[in-house]
């Protein structure tokens, strides 16, 4: 930073500390009630006389409704410590959302609902063919009152439309300290005679805005997701096609989902159904998804006079916090299929969550979370290693197999087959070590690109963990890689070819195609991998050096020639065996395998 640089930021911060001192809001609440806090706006200025006009025609319209369709709009706000909600008096709706702890890639405050991208309302049918709307409706807020719920406290708030004659619209919205929960109680009182059909409908348009820096990360992570009463979690797909989806049986709750961030609406009872839509216009970079959905509300729980009731959702895709609200609510942070899940459940982020309680640099933690994995998989690594010098140690006698049968791949591997029988040497032992590391190889693909712990989070060079590194722009774009060249990416390429080199010296069974093949798999990783969150690459990186100075460890401490000294112990025990009982398991594998080569030959002497 430069001199006027300097002077620039300073003189900023004084106009900001004189604004703050003349203009401030009142002072905030002492911190023994940090509860849900509330803030009455000023009501906008009156209605000029084409909206008067516009608001007679529509209270006629509205026929016994009208009575609540003219008023003033004016906002009330519900806070607390991790969200601010404004609600507007026309309609009684939510009208934004800010979370208040995160920003957007760009630096700005995180609005995840806000009035010009994301609308919401609840209509219905009447006894004499009109359809009312809520947004066509003035509502009245309330005082804020203080409640307490399990040992929780927070403010709730009523925005009322008085209809006359005892009937009126109550919509009661609460929010408890600590919390990302909004409930929502929707009552029509004394109206049971006036609503026709069984059911309201809540109706959800959102324009989601790009929150991230990879666009295309943003819409591949982004749909609506819902749970069904009777068969739980599914969703609409990922893909950028046009794509409608109707329920007709009962829904527990629908959420509009992105790659960090959810908002959604869970039923206290259930929804009757809904129709659900997402789109994608590639040419309008400036929204990501656009979803739209009708959800169904039974009738009955609203004019009833005990009101449906609802909880709202705005806030981060976080195990810690989706997990407590129940209904596979946590679904909305995918975290693999099946048993990769339960892996990052029950292992990563358990002690991902242990490391960040102590430790403030994600970089570090990543480093941390690679050695504990080790440990806990290091059975696996020596006895996959073992077998690997087993191989090793026979490598003289099966060079001597190929070069008898000079090229004949089927007598080779038979005879090789048959040596490994007669040394004890299982060749898929080394394999079955590796195959069960792979539920956790494959959970880290699930974990790092979904971890919000990871959002916004700096290492070295790396401005955001959770998605890639820029060590250096491109001017152009290479096909299957991209524009910008990710560096965690290349060094762990380059560690995944010292990590196959160093295989390669151990295993002699690799050989021809396989060894080249061995090496072309980390290039190709290095294209998919390029446009991956850089705390994916690093983990991979990071793991690759640990697992070879594992390996380094391990050759210093086994002697090739105790390996060789017991394989011939094996050799001797086998044969003794083999005097007493008859053929193994096998040799009569062995044996059929002969058969079918002397068979084909038969069959091409024919010919």
């Amino acid at each position: 930073m430069d001199r006027n640089q300097a002077i620039g930021f300073g003189l900023i911060a004084v106009l900001l500390l004189a604004y703050s001192f003349f203009f401030s809001s009142p002072e905030p609440q002492p911190e023994a009630q940090k509860a849900a806090k509330v803030e009455q706006a000023q009501p906008t200025p009156a209605p000029v006389a084409d909206d008067s006009l516009a608001q007679v025609r529509r209270a006629t319209a509205l026929g016994a409704f009208g009575a609540a369709a003219t008023g003033e709009e004016s906002t009330t706000i519900l806070e607390n410590e991790n969200i601010r909600v404004t609600f507007s008096t026309k309609g009684g709706q939510v009208e934004e959302v800010l979370l208040k702890n995160y920003k957007t890639y760009q630096g700005e405050p995180l609005t995840l609902f806000d009035k010009k991208s994301s609308k919401t309302d609840v209509s219905f049918a009447t006894n004499d063919g009109k359809k009312v709307q809520l947004s066509d409706l003035y509502f009245t807020a309330s005082e804020a009152k203080e409640v307490t719920a399990d040992g929780k406290k927070g403010k709730s708030i009523t925005f009322r439309a008085e209809l006359g004659s005892g009937q009126f619209i109550d919509q009661v919205y609460t929010l408890y300290e600590d919390n990302f929960l909004l409930g929502y109680k929707l009552d029509f009182e004394g109206l049971d005679k006036m609503v026709s059909g069984n059911n309201l409908t809540f109706s959800w348009n959102d324009k989601l805005k790009q929150l991230e820096r990879d666009l295309k990360q943003n819409r591949a992570k982004s749909t609506i997701n819902y749970a069904t009463v009777e068969d739980g979690f599914d969703n609409l797909s990922i893909s950028d096609k046009q794509e409608t989806v109707t329920v007709e049986e009962p829904l527990k709750w629908v959420a509009n989902k992105q790659n960090f961030f959810t908002a959604g609406i869970i039923a206290g009872n259930q929804f009757a159904g809904a129709k659900m839509e997402t789109s994608v216009d590639p040419a309008d970079s400036s929204v990501v998804k656009t979803m739209a959905s009708q959800i169904l509300i039974p009738a009955q729980e609203v004019v009833s006079g005990k009101g449906g009731e609802f909880i709202f959702y705005f806030g981060p895709n976080d195990y810690k916090v989706l997990k407590n609200i129940g209904n596979e609510f946590d679904h909305n942070l995918y975290l693999g299929w099946g048993i990769f899940s339960y892996v990052n459940k029950w292992i990563i982020i358990p002690a991902f969550d242990f490391l960040e309680n102590f430790i403030g640099s994600y970089g570090i933690i990543i480093i941390l979370l690679v050695l504990y994995i080790k440990t806990i998989l290091f059975p696996l690594t020596y006895k996959s290693y073992l077998s690997m010098a087993k191989m090793k140690v026979l490598k003289p006698e099966i060079d001597a197999i190929k070069e008898r049968n000079d090229g004949d791949m089927q007598k080779t591997q038979m005879e090789t087959m048959k040596l490994y029988q007669e040394m004890g040497v299982n060749p898929l032992s080394g394999c079955i070590p590796m195959l069960l590391q792979m539920p956790i190889l494959f959970a880290m693909f699930n974990f790092f690109p979904n971890s919000i712990e990871l959002r916004q989070e700096a290492f070295l060079w790396a401005t955001d963990l959770s998605t890639y590194d820029v060590f250096a722009k491109l001017p152009f774009t290479i096909p299957f890689y991209g524009d910008h060249v990710s560096m965690f990416t290349l060094l762990m390429t380059a560690s995944t070819i010292l990590y196959t080199w160093s295989n390669n010296q151990i295993n002699s069974s690799m050989q021809g195609p396989m060894k080249f093949y061995s090496y072309l798999m980390p290039i190709i990783f290095m294209f998919v991998l390029n446009s991956f969150p850089a705390g994916l690459s690093f983990y991979y990186f990071v793991s690759n050096l640990v697992t070879f100075g594992q390996q380094t460890a391990i050759r210093y401490f086994v002697d090739e020639k105790k390996i060789r000294t017991r394989l011939e112990e094996n050799k001797h025990k086998i044969k003794e065996k083999k005097k007493k009982g008859g053929p193994s398991f096998t040799e009569r594998m062995q044996e059929a395998m002969r058969q079918a080569q002397d068979q084909q030959k038969q069959n091409k002497a024919k010919k």
